[in-house]
């Protein structure tokens, strides 16, 4: 297999001030790096993890799997040295997604909640599993998918590099077919679009360029509520020579010069749609007017002396009264109930409120209390059992808490 065709694009996004992803394009190699950690820290985490990806060529001769197992190692033992030794820094992660092209297939390494996806023909599919707390929630059952995305802590990853001297890195290999598609991307794309949609601004482009500048656009079209990166490329099984090394990070745009009224415009693109046949709009014009006669429900006649009056009295009346119980059930809960989660950063906290997303930036609850313990210090385990956003009084969640923190302390 042979790389035909790259693009690469990183924005800020409309609600950080600062881009904290970085990528590389260096064929037959790829990766995406989201950084964590808060001020500058998810930056210099982030570019120090692509700098090895360019860097680090001691693991080139090994088999491709353990190759790129070796390099995100490396890219670990950087970032967590660095925190180490700089306090400005310290707590510092990323989140790595990276792919090597080899033969007839794709190999991936993958730490954290960053992605990776082919597109083969119509069929869209996510080739990696997201190293998160909503993630393992939805593999044990705990919640629906359809919950995970609205879940108040969906951003937040139980796996990253640099927060331990040792990293989990996941390797597999998957098929690579002529004309095949692949899309590596942080979280900033997929929290704010959906694989369908992601799916539809990809097949419709007309080359990867529009696709990525369109995948970004429709990110911060949904509220761009973090950076956003993406990384595109397209295999096929003649050889040929491959594309120049870009690797881009921080607040730059991508490759283009020209991106800045593309990736930070209010609109997505505009994509005409195929024309629908004439049949189909002969139907919609004119056929609920043909059988509007036949078709539409006639009212009952009323019985004489019903107190129709009299029951839609009562009805919304109980209908008002069970309102007022919801908001006052709600209001106590906003006030007086606590449960514990995880904030943007990854450290534990204890919230006051309900651990409800309304959506666009809305949710019923506030930190009370953020704790040095982090999610990526527990197990599994212990975060099924911390995390269950159980409700309680603020001084049993800081009982809770309190074990877990002096288990933490060295």
């Amino acid at each position: 297999m042979r790389v035909t065709d790259t693009a690469g694009f990183t924005d800020p996004g409309r609600k950080r001030r600062r881009n904290e992803d970085s990528f590389v394009i260096d064929p037959p190699l790829f990766a995406v790096a989201d950084g964590m950690g808060g001020a500058q820290a998810g930056e210099v985490a982030s570019r120090l993890a692509a700098a090895a990806f360019r860097e680090f060529h001691d693991a080139d001769d090994l088999d491709p799997e353990k190759r790129l197992a070796a390099i995100i190692k490396e890219a670990n033992r950087r970032i967590y040295e660095r925190a180490a030794d700089d306090a400005q820094v310290s707590g510092m992660g990323t989140t790595i997604t990276a792919a090597l092209v080899v033969a007839d297939a794709l190999v991936i390494g993958h730490v954290g909640d960053s992605r990776g996806y082919r597109l083969r023909g119509e069929k869209f599919e996510q080739l990696t599993d997201d190293h998160s707390l909503v993630a393992d929630l939805v593999r044990s059952g705990r919640i629906t998918p359809e919950e995970a995305d609205a879940h108040p802590q969906r951003s937040v990853i139980t796996r990253a590099l640099g927060t331990d001297r040792e990293v989990d890195v996941d390797t597999f290999t998957v098929s690579a077919e002529n004309d095949d598609f692949f899309l590596i991307c942080s979280d900033g794309l997929t929290t704010m679009v959906d694989d369908e949609e992601i799916r539809d601004l990809v097949t419709r482009a007309r080359d990867l360029d529009q696709a990525g500048k369109g995948l970004v656009k429709a990110a911060n079209k949904a509220g761009g509520e973090d950076n956003i990166t993406v990384v595109l490329f397209r295999v096929a099984g003649e050889p040929s020579e491959l594309e120049d090394t870009v690797v881009a990070s921080g607040n730059g745009r991508g490759q283009d010069d020209d991106l800045e009224d593309t990736l930070t415009g209010l609109e997505a693109p505009t994509i005409a749609a195929p024309a629908p046949a004439a049949a189909a709009v002969a139907e919609r014009e004119w056929g609920p007017a043909l059988d509007e006669e036949q078709s539409a429900p006639r009212p009952a006649p009323a019985s004489a002396g019903e107190p129709r009056w009299g029951r839609r009295a009562v009805l919304a009346a109980l209908g008002l009264a069970f309102v007022a119980a919801i908001f006052a059930v709600a209001f106590w809960a906003i006030t007086r109930a606590n449960f514990i989660g995880v904030n943007e950063d990854g450290n534990v906290a204890v919230y006051q409120g309900l651990p409800w997303d309304l959506g666009g930036g809305v949710h019923l609850y506030r930190p009370r209390y953020v704790s040095q313990l982090q999610a990526v210090q527990l197990t599994p385990s212990e975060r099924a059992v911390l995390l269950d956003h159980k409700l309680s009084s603020y001084d049993s969640a800081r009982d809770r808490l309190d074990s877990y923190e002096q288990e933490a302390s060295p």
